[in-house]
C-alpha cells in the first residue's frame, strides 16, 4: 500500500473554510467523498507503518461533520481532517494524531484527556522518578524530532502537592503531549507517511514511560 495527501485536499479545505454551509457542501459532495476517500487511503497506509514499529490496534478518522448543539460557532463542517491512531491497550497506552489543514498540519503523539486517575498515577511517578522522565526527555533524537513537552497546565500546583515540590514543572501539566507541525510542502511529500512513522518511533520512549507508569503500581508490580 502505498497513498499520499495531494494539493486537491487542501485545495478542498481552503475551500470550505471560505463556504462552510450546507449548500456550498451538498453541491460539492462528490468532491468531497473523492477527498476523502484518499484521506482515509493515506491513514491506512500510516496505520500499516505503525503497526510495524508499534502495538496498533485500530485508527479512526473523524468525520467532517461539526456538533454544534453546546458551539457559538455554527459552522457546520470542520475545515481539517484529523485521525486518531489507538495502540493495544491495556497494555500499551497512549495513542498518535494526525491533522490535516492548510498551514497548520501537525502529528501528537502522548495523553490528551487522561482521567482524572490516569492523571494521579502519572504525577505519582514523576514524584517518584521525575529524574528519569527528565532524563528521556532530553535523549537528542527524541528533542530534535519533536521538541519538549507540550499540553494545558494547572496555574498552580496538583491538590496534595506543595507548590515548591522540585518538579512543580511537570506536575502541573494535566495533558502530555509531542507536537510536530509540518508545512504544506511537507505534508505533500510522497514520503509524508514514512516521516510520520520515523517521527513516532522517535518518541516511542516518550510513550513507554507512560505506559509503564499507567500499568504498574509504585512498587513496580504489573496491575494489569
Amino acid at each position: 500500500m502505498k497513498s499520499h495527501i495531494t494539493k486537491d485536499v487542501l485545495d478542498f479545505l481552503k475551500l470550505l473554510s471560505k463556504n462552510n454551509n450546507r449548500d456550498w457542501f451538498n453541491e460539492n459532495k462528490t468532491r468531497f467523498k473523492s477527498v476523502e476517500s484518499q484521506v482515509k487511503l493515506f491513514h491506512a497506509e500510516i496505520f500499516e507503518r505503525l503497526s510495524k514499529i508499534d502495538y496498533m490496534d485500530s485508527f479512526k478518522l473523524f468525520r467532517i461533520y461539526r456538533d454544534v448543539r453546546f458551539s457559538h460557532d455554527k459552522s457546520p463542517y470542520k475545515t481539517h481532517f484529523g485521525c486518531s491512531f489507538r495502540r493495544e491497550k491495556p497494555a500499551y497506552r497512549g495513542g498518535y494524531y494526525v491533522h490535516i489543514k492548510p498551514n497548520e498540519s501537525f502529528v501528537a503523539v502522548g495523553f490528551w484527556e487522561p482521567n482524572s486517575s490516569d492523571l494521579k498515577r502519572i504525577r505519582q511517578e514523576l514524584d517518584y522518578e521525575a529524574s528519569g522522565f527528565r532524563d528521556m526527555m532530553n535523549d537528542k533524537k527524541l528533542k530534535t524530532v519533536w521538541g519538549g513537552l507540550q499540553g494545558e497546565q494547572l496555574k498552580t500546583a496538583p491538590r496534595d502537592f506543595a507548590k515548591n515540590h522540585p518538579d512543580i514543572d511537570l506536575l502541573r501539566y494535566k495533558q502530555f503531549l509531542l507536537i510536530k507541525n509540518f508545512a504544506d510542502e511537507e505534508l505533500l511529500q510522497e514520503s509524508f507517511a514514512q516521516n510520520v512513522s520515523d517521527s513516532v518511533a522517535a518518541a516511542r520512549p516518550f510513550v513507554d514511560w507512560m505506559s509503564n507508569a499507567l500499568t504498574t503500581n509504585l512498587n513496580g508490580e504489573s496491575i494489569i
